[in-house]
């Protein structure tokens, strides 16, 4: 392969939204930058004879609505002779995430730069990650014991409980203390206590909505997207349908993303996205962090462009 070039293993790239897909900005910051991008999804990377390879496609990518990527034959090489990847594939972190992380780490012992560090996506679980900063978080509890989880309830009288492995808002309950339904939730989600979950103080703030703070190789980005809820859903997520408003942080979520930024620079997360209620830091995401495309649109600035100039330094 001839001059810099950047691999990105994501889900299908015909089916992402064009105004907000966060890889997208980043795939078109990584061109203007210079690099030849290729394209893997997760099955097809492998390893052959402890060689790390996988079937990709040269990509080039536009800022046109109704034709944002063209792809290339597929062809096969060696994960190494890219000089960066991108790991942008969604959650569910199961063990097909797992097994993708091996195999980029072999990449990554042999020269390629991966973005984040294979090894911190899986020691780094997005919601207890957290955890390594109570004074950063609300009152929590991570447990699959339903006495406890209900105890936890019972003390706090509004909680959230949400699985640990999950996006978007998907599976996440608001109990309040004397539901009757919290014994079928609490035996769904841990799957009669054979599943750990989280469970969290309720945030009133939410109603002034979720926020998304990104972190760039340890530097803050200036404006975060609130996700604020919509109709009856107390979520902000976007997928859940919640409502992204552009706003600059404040001092308490400029303390908090530096307070964690220096642990995310020594675990080699250049590119991370915290999740913020209120004074309260609720999840730390280093999957696939998202919000890019509403955050540059509505103040100029180019995240993408941050994160391809930390990658080159």
């Amino acid at each position: 392969m001839v001059g810099k070039t950047l691999g990105v293993i994501m889900d299908p790239i015909d089916n992402i939204n064009y105004h907000k897909d966060t890889t997208l900005a980043l795939l078109l910051a990584a061109q203007r930058a210079g690099y030849r991008l290729y394209y893997m999804e997760l099955g097809q990377l492998f390893l052959e004879n402890g060689h790390p390879r996988a079937e990709m496609r040269a990509l080039e990518v536009f800022e046109d609505k109704h034709r944002w990527h063209s792809l290339g034959p597929i062809e096969v090489a060696a994960l190494e002779s890219l000089d960066v990847i991108l790991m942008r594939k969604d959650p569910p972190f199961d063990s097909e995430y797992i097994y993708a992380t091996y195999i980029l780490e072999a990449a990554q012992r042999r020269g390629c730069s991966v973005v984040n560090r294979p090894q911190s996506l899986r020691d780094c679980n997005e919601k207890i990650f957290a955890t390594e900063f109570p004074e950063c978080t609300p009152p929590l509890l991570v447990s699959r014991n339903q006495a406890r989880l209900k105890s936890f309830l019972n003390e706090h009288g509004d909680v959230v409980y949400k699985p640990l492995d999950g996006m978007g808002g998907t599976s996440i309950f608001r109990v309040r203390q004397g539901d009757q339904n919290v014994n079928v939730i609490l035996e769904t989600l841990t799957q009669n206590g054979q599943q750990t979950i989280m469970a969290q103080r309720y945030l009133s703030e939410i109603t002034a909505g979720d926020k998304r703070i990104l972190v760039v190789a340890g530097k803050v980005v200036s404006h975060c997207l609130a996700r604020v809820p919509t109709g009856d859903d107390f979520r902000g997520n976007l997928a859940a349908g919640g409502r992204g408003i552009v706003q600059p942080l404040s001092d308490r979520d400029r303390w908090i993303a530096e307070h964690v930024a220096p642990s995310l620079v020594a675990k080699g997360l250049l590119f991370v996205g915290l999740d913020v209620i209120g004074d309260y830091l609720t999840e730390i995401n280093v999957t696939s962090p998202t919000c890019v495309r509403e955050i540059d649109r509505a103040t100029g600035l180019s995240i993408g462009d941050l994160l391809m100039a930390a990658i080159a330094t």
